[in-house]
């Protein structure tokens, strides 16, 4: 096992090529895996990687299916590595609820970013996981950082407005539109709009008046927000004991077109806009903090749920209890109470 760690340790340290590449697949396909052996590996990499993490800025795009999610990463990754920087992007593709498979056709979209040497793209399947993100994409992105990758870029599913995993694990979340997506209700329906850093709307060489009506309705929305919604996205804070007054990120809306490659630089600014000021007055750190601490949390809900599956008193009682269920002879709450009480777990359910 320290073999297998160690090298894949010392692969992913190594200079950009493809010895790296093969190491990042290696790694991220390790922490992927279930079994239980790995995963012990997995631990072990993890945190011998850990100094090297931390140092990328993590950026979140979200949007609805169509929007061009994967049109617009790939020109803002070929932008970023004009500028000097190195590019990963972790990809998120459905799984299937009847046969379980996934497409992770997602590189076939960036044919020029896939191939590019400072960049490394990697699909992951969803496998049921909520929230429009993949199960491992945090140890993923940690795997990145170590490799040198300064800019990691998570894209999601094509999600709705209940999907908001991925603000939970990066530096900033943006969320793509497009014109005529709704009306003024629609635009401050609370969720993942109301989590958004930045919102772009895409494709607006199309409509140009639509995707101004767009903006105008969002920007209203994201300033109602600010005030009554989400602390973190309000003007400015006066700190009493200092007296100074703190400045903090309004979320604005821009408009773009990723095929056209208009807009994309105004948007990089905007980020850079972001990160210096979240930098300066402290949240970006502590959202960091929170994240990590969110992290942990998600992973004990997970070893739980498996440990409950493989108890040996509930795998004995489960297929009788969940018979019973589905034939409507036994309240779904009393079974799982005999389940957990099995399982000498005391809950209210």
């Amino acid at each position: 096992m320290l073999n297998t760690v160690g090298a894949l340790e010392r692969a992913l340290a190594d200079a950009p090529g493809m010895a790296q590449r093969r190491a990042i697949a290696k790694a991220i396909t390790l922490l992927e895996s279930t079994r239980t052996d790995h995963r012990a590996q997995a631990d072990e990499l993890l945190t011998a990687l850990l100094p090297r993490t931390g140092a990328s800025f993590r950026l979140g795009i979200s949007g609805v299916p169509g929007v061009g999610k994967s049109t617009f990463i790939e020109t803002l990754g070929l932008l970023l590595i004009g500028k000097g920087h190195r590019v990963a992007v972790l990809t998120i593709d459905p799984s299937s609820t009847v046969s379980g498979g996934s497409i992770l056709g997602d590189k076939t979209r960036m044919e020029r970013l896939s191939v590019h040497e400072h960049a490394y793209i990697r699909p992951s399947p969803s496998s049921g996981t909520l929230g429009g993100v993949a199960e491992k994409t945090r140890e993923a992105m940690l795997v990145c950082e170590a490799a040198g990758y300064d800019i990691v870029i998570v894209e999601t599913v094509g999600v709705g407005q209940s999907e908001t995993a991925v603000a939970g694990m990066t530096d900033m979340f943006v969320l793509l539109q497009l014109p005529n997506a709704g009306d003024d209700l629609q635009a401050i329906k609370k969720g993942v709009m109301e989590l958004a850093d930045l919102v772009a709307i895409n494709k607006a060489d199309i409509d140009r008046d639509a995707a101004t009506r767009a903006q105008a309705q969002i920007t209203s929305a994201l300033r109602l927000f600010g005030h009554q919604g989400n602390p973190d996205h309000a003007h400015a804070v006066h700190d009493a004991h200092s007296g100074v007054e703190r400045r903090f990120w309004l979320p604005k809306v821009l408009q773009l077109s990723a095929l056209a490659g208009t807009g994309v630089d105004a948007f990089w600014d905007a980020v850079l806009e972001f990160k210096a000021l979240q930098a300066a007055n402290g949240k970006l750190a502590k959202r960091r903090e929170k994240q990590a601490t969110a992290w942990m949390w998600e992973r004990i809900d997970a070893g739980l749920k498996q440990a409950f599956r493989h108890h040996a008193q509930v795998r004995e009682l489960l297929p009788q209890l969940t018979q019973q269920v589905a034939q409507g002879s036994l309240p779904a709450s009393t079974a799982a109470r005999q389940l957990l009480a099995a399982a000498a777990i005391t809950a209210r359910v």
